[in-house]
């Protein structure tokens, strides 16, 4: 395979193809909530194509021209991938953001990125992030804005209605830029990683040969769009293959989006892949299920009845990735008869340099790079380094951070730490800056550890830490039915004993410098707000260290297996 896109694969020229050749196919179902009586729209290409085209000429005659950048805020919708579109056909650059962010990060972005114009979709804190907006940038609202927006700016329908489309079908070259992606800050302020249409092109024609992605398949677009994977898998992988696109309502309703679309393709961030697991648990107690998947067709049974309730019984290739995938939680779907997939790969290559098959002999691994990516080991520090001819052009604006990114002869340092087995597979070991030396002199890498501390069901997030302690401890965040339980005198005793239990198994796994001198349940919930996590549920470490740093000698003073902190 050659190593630049075909202009055919190119994402205008895939826009058009659907345009001539599927006019009636559906492409995006999208749901409308509650203000829409809960009811589903679906657009066709022919819509999608010529409602695109309608506001990339209202985008023209705003002063929108060749270069310009043009921002997106807002959750997934048909509507943002039909901004994209326009913006495209306007010969413009998008620069999508995330739906969370806090109002500083939103200006930042908007100035950084010198964005001429911004969309906004649909958001729940529209509010907070509002402020972020410079005064005086134009903004169009979508039919599924809040209604703040809505009567504040010109409606996209309206637009539409009144604007004539645009004609002809005009060409952006592979080495033109298409995007600027803003990082999620887990290493510092976001940077603007700078993609070309070529680039994206090639990187999904190469996941094509490892995702059984065709046009009958099926998808649900869900986290966000302003990250690489889903940019990539679900809005490049549609418009190479035509597949049909369903979009998430809320949280409230993901079960019943999942069980309406009924993905062929699934993917995930681990997270709620252990979500899923947590949920079936509470139905089933995890040594009943044991049970009844040893006998042979009852077991059939109960396999079919929990993807069916999952909403994935007709999923053919299930994936994970944006952090490590547990290997017990591989094991644990295997066994339902759900072979997960693990991929790996940064916002700066697109997301794409290895995956693996969801072969037990992969789990531990994010299995070889794609054809035409390279991967090394730094001998001298471990780091992982890759090279892939879709990777990033650069950091907008920023050479010296660019610079910074590669090593003298053009690999892209990654950050991660890793080594390659003898088959070729690739193992995340953990971050070069992650790795934390305690009082006793020996280096700790918390990712494995934090591995098997998710595993755990009352377990929403963790952070093992403890630079300088004579042992390290592990920070806990509760998720919402544990946090729940620990409210009652009696449930918190059982919740604590469990954890001590769940404390003791893994330490007997860890060497002794490894071994966690205790658990701290943290009282606060970790979210984008607070800066704990990113969009991207990663949790950041140099906060936590920020925030709980000063209390781990007291913790570690109390000899106790499991704290509760307020």
């Amino acid at each position: 395979m050659p190593a630049t896109a075909d202009d055919s694969t190119l994402a205008l020229q895939r826009l058009y193809h659907w345009e001539a050749t599927a006019p009636d196919r559906v492409a995006f179902t999208q749901p409308l909530g509650k203000e829409g009586g809960d009811r589903v729209v679906d657009y066709p290409w022919g819509q999608v194509v010529g409602e695109a085209r309608r506001m990339a000429a209202y985008l023209k005659a705003q002063g929108i021209v060749s270069g310009d950048r043009v921002a997106i805020l807002s959750k997934n919708t048909a509507h943002w991938m039909m901004s994209d579109f326009a913006i495209w056909l306007a010969g413009a650059v998008s620069v999508p953001l995330y739906p969370t962010l806090a109002a500083g990060t939103v200006r930042q972005i908007l100035e950084h990125s010198g964005a001429k114009l911004l969309f906004v979709g649909k958001l729940d804190g529209w509010d907070h992030m509002k402020p972020g907006v410079p005064a005086g940038m134009p903004c169009i609202s979508h039919p599924l804005s809040p209604a703040e927006a809505k009567a504040s700016y010109p409606g996209w329908d309206d637009i539409v209605a009144k604007t004539a489309p645009l004609q002809g079908n005009a060409v952006r070259p592979a080495d033109e830029l298409c995007t600027i992606m803003y990082t999620s800050g887990t290493t510092g302020a976001p940077k603007g990683v700078m993609h070309t249409f070529g680039a994206f092109a090639l990187a999904v024609q190469q996941g094509l040969m490892r995702i059984p992605l065709e046009a009958g398949s099926r998808m649900l677009s869900y986290l966000p769009l302003s990250h690489v994977v889903e940019r990539a898998l679900v809005e490049h992988g549609q418009l190479a293959t035509g597949m049909r696109v369903y979009f998430a309502e809320s949280l409230e309703t993901f079960t019943h989006d999942l069980q309406r679309a009924r993905p062929t393709v699934f993917f995930s961030v681990p997270r709620l892949w252990v979500k899923f697991q947590q949920g079936i648990a509470a139905k089933m107690p995890p040594a009943k299920l044991d049970r009844l998947l040893k006998i042979p067709i009852l077991g059939g049974i109960v396999k079919r009845k929990i993807l069916h309730a999952l909403g994935l019984q007709e999923c053919v290739f299930a994936a994970g990735g944006a952090a490590p995938m547990p290997p017990e939680l591989l094991k644990w779907y295997t066994r339902l008869g759900l072979r997960l997939a693990e991929g790996y790969g940064m916002t700066e290559n697109i997301g794409a340099s290895h995956i693996t098959s969801g072969r037990p002999e992969e789990f531990g691994s994010v299995g070889r790079p794609y054809d035409l990516a390279q991967c090394r080991i730094d001998p001298a520090n471990g780091e992982i380094q890759v090279k892939c001819p879709w990777t990033m052009t650069g950091y907008y604006k920023e050479p010296e951070l660019t610079r910074q990114a590669f090593t003298d002869d053009g690999w892209l340092k990654t950050g991660d730490k890793g080594a390659i087995d003898a088959n070729g597979y690739l193992h995340i070991t953990g971050r070069v800056k992650d790795l934390f030396k305690t009082s006793k002199g020996k280096y700790v890498a918390p990712a494995p550890i934090e591995d098997r501390l998710v595993m755990h069901t009352a377990v929403e997030a963790c952070c093992v830490t403890g630079a300088n302690l004579g042992q390290p401890l592990a920070l806990v965040m509760l998720n919402a039915e544990a946090a729940q339980q620990a409210a009652e005198a009696a449930g918190r005793s059982d919740l604590e004993a469990s954890l001590a239990e769940h404390l003791k198994a893994i330490n007997e796994t860890l060497d002794p410098h490894e071994q966690l001198d205790c658990i701290v349940i943290t009282g606060e919930a970790w979210t984008v707000e607070n800066d704990l996590i990113t969009p991207t549920f990663k949790v950041k470490r140099n906060r936590i260290e920020e925030r709980f740093a000063a209390r781990y000698e007291q913790w570690e003073g109390t000899r106790k297996k499991v704290i509760w902190t307020t």
